[in-house]
């Protein structure tokens, strides 16, 4: 008996599973973004770029990702993956 509900507790489970990896298909089709929200706005992040890009006199940057990163009240790791990103 308990080999019998213990077949079906599994069968069970695996049709959970099939119809959850449905909906997250069908919801990444439908352009549904996962995971936490973003802490910068398109805006910002561009306003960032620009900051990191741009130069002083000497052609130093003038902004260092700790500073903007301060700036947008956000984390420097935030900046830095902003920056990877446009880079790549």
């Amino acid at each position: 008996m308990l080999t019998v509900l213990g077949g079906l507790a599994e069968f069970e489970r695996e049709l959970i599973k099939a119809r959850t990896q449905v909906g997250i298909k069908r919801a990444r089709e439908a352009g549904i973004a996962f995971g936490p929200p973003l802490k910068l706005t398109k805006h910002q992040q561009a306003e960032a770029l620009r900051m990191l890009a741009e130069e002083d006199d000497q052609g130093q940057p003038k902004y260092t990702q700790a500073a903007v990163a301060r700036l947008f009240n956000c984390g420097q790791a935030t900046i830095s993956r902003l920056a990877a990103r446009a880079s790549a």
